[in-house]
């Protein structure tokens, strides 16, 4: 355990970082699992929309790397092209 304390403050810091890190990467995650299993082109549509402003988000915030979010929105907006065929 820390004695100092700034190093306390840092401790609390963390615990509240990686469980709000947790919570937004789950999110994400089922998301992008909704557009994926989607049954219908509209369904996917909506389900698109949602993970895509989520995916730009964790990008933009480094919750995942940038050109991650990029290749998975990417990936997504062609399954979506592929359920309207």
């Amino acid at each position: 355990m820390p004695r100092i304390k700034s190093a306390k403050k840092k401790m609390r810091q963390t615990e509240t970082h990686t469980a709000r890190n947790r919570s937004q990467r789950s999110e994400l995650r089922s998301a992008v699992k909704r557009v994926r299993s989607a049954p219908t082109p509209a369904d996917a549509a909506k389900a698109f929309e949602n993970a895509e402003s989520l995916l730009d988000r964790a990008g933009r915030k480094r919750l995942v790397h940038p050109n991650t979010a990029a290749r998975q929105k990417s990936r997504l907006a062609k399954l979506k092209v592929a359920a309207k065929k």
